[in-house]
């Protein structure tokens, strides 16, 4: 459990180096500028997987993670100099594609449209749970406990 909890210490402490260093240090300009996600860790301190946002269309994209590759030998060796550890991780960049992904998944569920299940606030065999066109009956006046009555 300690030992999870180091990679994860570490991880954060690479992410907010690496990103000091691309910011910093970086002068090839197809890096740009790469939004830091995440770093994973392996436990034996050999590869660290730095995953990045990527602005611009796909060939920016492309360009730039050749910049970050070209890159990631200059950005070991600075955390060699800035961290104190035996053995600083090789360091590959990675695109991070999930944001894309959370996107389509969420278009193909907008097209799709709600599903109609018994229970989850579509309209029943009464027509109950459809929202501002339901029927209030009279013990339902002051549901909230505030006083006011709903009309």
């Amino acid at each position: 459990m300690s030992q999870d909890k180091r990679l994860l210490r570490l991880a954060e402490q690479f992410k907010r180096e690496i990103y000091e260093i691309l910011r910093r240090d970086v002068q090839d300009p197809r890096v740009g500028s790469p939004t830091i996600t995440s770093v994973r860790v392996t436990p034996d301190l050999w590869l660290a997987r730095v995953f990045v946002r990527l602005p611009g269309d796909e060939e920016a994209q492309a360009r730039a993670l050749e910049g970050l590759t070209a890159a990631a030998p200059f950005v070991r060796k600075r955390l060699g100099r800035t961290l104190r550890l035996r053995r600083v991780p090789e360091v590959r960049f990675v695109a991070d594609d999930t944001l894309d992904g959370a996107m389509r998944i969420e278009e193909i569920l907008r097209e799709v449209g709600p599903l109609e299940t018994p229970g989850n606030g579509a309209e029943g065999p009464e027509g109950a749970g459809s929202g501002s066109d339901s029927v209030v009956s009279e013990g339902d006046h002051d549901r909230f406990g505030d006083g006011h009555d709903q009309d």
